[in-house]
């Protein structure tokens, strides 16, 4: 007998039928055939369960209790096998939010990175919102007011719903804040210093802006006591002065659509929302109303509906005998959402019906109704990011690193982004979303480009590091066509 190879004879396991086989050791070999031929039956249930088997029986019986055995397989004989493992090709894929960035764990590294070093810009302006320091103000004003310019610098205080203004003013004169700029209803305007915008008087100004920002809860006013009137005004927190919006702190959750910070709220990261389709309810547009076009209506148990819908649409002025495609576009919209509860003795719309079926869900009859319906629909809050709008206001990298990877015109437009297009052209970096769009050869490209403003950590750079290797592996593995946000059952299949 010989040892080099093995030697299978008579197999006849599932669709074998008396295969005779000899297979070399110590080499790669490739099994093909069409779908059906008995690939499997011969890799997994004949040759890896024998050797599987073997290998088992050579533990003692206390240990081989504890041990996964397979059945000897229908051979004739089979020599030569040696202990086998087997990789199988059952997807491993536990949830539809799987990707082919979060199977490998590029997304789990570019959440940390986003958090560490990407930048926000305002959804109103475009313009970067950072968290001004004293120091960064004054070396802002130097670039913007000229020289032994007069400036007042002001900060803002509320007026407690338990307390008047007078109480509010009387409290800061206390502390020597006795001139005012301005009052409003619930607001004092509180001027901290008039001084003369010099280098010799810089000390004393970054001193005065540290001291507004403190009273001012962050915020600050400069303002220019020149004929031209300018107004800056800065903050310490995520605040664009400019627009006066708040943006939270960023955490590399909020980067994760499987994590509650990060995912959008309506379709809670999946991207996708499940909702009553048009087209499946109306399923053919030549019918008319009367015909029954609206195809629920048209069962046994709703046909009292229906005959409901006829009456009030007739006395609404609303034809019933003319294609559902020739109505007009107000009638259908009040076919679809009504005039009120049906209680009122109005039509109730559609959409009323089906919400009404909705909570009556828990019956059997209803969800199998309901489920004939239904479809997925890119989810129109996130436009299938999957992420929080907010978390799609920070961008990676700069103007240079994009331009050539993805022109403005390619890159995502969330529409809490408010911008005209040529502001929207100027804005530098790549959302995570644009990343996950892109092919993979091109985000190798883009992080093989990536300037980061500013130096750069340790960590940081660990993190960039190990990105780049995972995509150099998927690139040279041949799948650089892929984007990060393909279903992760492109990898198991």
């Amino acid at each position: 007998m010989t040892t080099d190879r093995i030697r299978i004879r008579g197999a006849r396991q599932n669709n074998l039928k008396g295969l005779d086989l000899d297979l070399p050791l110590n080499e790669f070999i490739v099994i093909t055939g069409v779908s059906g031929s008995g690939k499997s039956s011969l890799a997994f249930d004949t040759i890896y369960s024998e050797g599987q088997r073997r290998y088992v029986e050579t533990f003692s019986p206390y240990a081989r209790q504890f041990l996964d055995r397979m059945d000897r397989p229908q051979t004739d004989r089979i020599e030569g096998i040696p202990p086998a493992i087997a990789i199988d090709q059952t997807n491993p894929v536990r949830t539809s939010r799987s990707t082919v960035g979060t199977m490998t764990e590029i997304n789990d590294h570019l959440k940390l990175l986003f958090a560490r070093i990407a930048k926000l810009y305002c959804r109103a302006c475009g313009a970067a919102v950072r968290r001004d320091t004293p120091e960064a103000i004054y070396r802002d004003l130097q670039a913007r007011i000229g020289a032994s310019t007069r400036i007042a610098v002001t900060f803002e205080v509320a007026v407690p719903e338990n307390f008047t203004p007078a109480e509010i003013e009387g409290y800061l004169a206390g502390q020597g804040y006795t001139r005012i700029h301005a009052r409003t209803a619930r607001r004092i305007e509180v001027i901290q210093d008039r001084l003369r915008f010099s280098g010799s008087n810089r000390s004393r100004i970054v001193e005065d802006l540290e001291a507004a920002l403190a009273h001012g809860r962050g915020h600050v006013t400069v303002r220019s006591l020149a004929s031209d009137g300018a107004v800056f005004r800065f903050s310490s927190h995520l605040h664009c002065a400019r627009c006066d919006i708040h943006y939270d702190p960023p955490s590399s959750s909020s980067f994760s659509f499987n994590s509650a910070l990060g995912a959008c709220e309506a379709c809670r990261g999946f991207g996708r929302t499940m909702g009553i389709d048009h087209r499946l309810v109306i399923p053919d547009e030549r019918k008319t109303l009367a015909e029954g076009a609206i195809k629920p209506l048209q069962s046994k148990s709703y046909l009292k509906r229906h005959r409901a819908l006829l009456a009030f649409a007739r006395a609404r002025g609303i034809r019933v005998d003319i294609p559902w495609a020739k109505l007009a576009p107000e009638a259908r919209e009040w076919i679809w959402r009504g005039e009120g509860p049906r209680r009122k003795g109005v039509w109730y719309g559609l959409d009323r019906f089906f919400a009404w079926l909705e909570r009556r869900s828990y019956r059997m009859h209803i969800r199998v109704l309901l489920s004939k319906y239904r479809s997925y629909d890119l989810c129109a809050k996130c436009r299938g990011s999957r992420l929080k709008a907010e978390s799609l206001l920070w961008r990676l990298g700069t103007l240079k690193d994009v331009e050539r990877i993805m022109p403005p015109a390619e890159r995502f437009r969330h529409h809490v982004a408010d911008l005209d297009d040529r502001s929207f052209a100027r804005l530098p970096g790549l959302t995570l979303h644009d990343i996950m769009l892109l092919p993979i050869s091109s985000v190798r490209a883009f992080f093989g480009d990536l300037r980061s403003p500013g130096a750069t950590d340790e960590a940081t750079s660990l993190l960039v590091e190990e990105i780049q290797g995972r995509l150099r592996f998927l690139c040279e593995v041949g799948l650089g066509y892929l984007t990060l946000d393909r279903q992760s059952r492109t990898l198991s299949g």
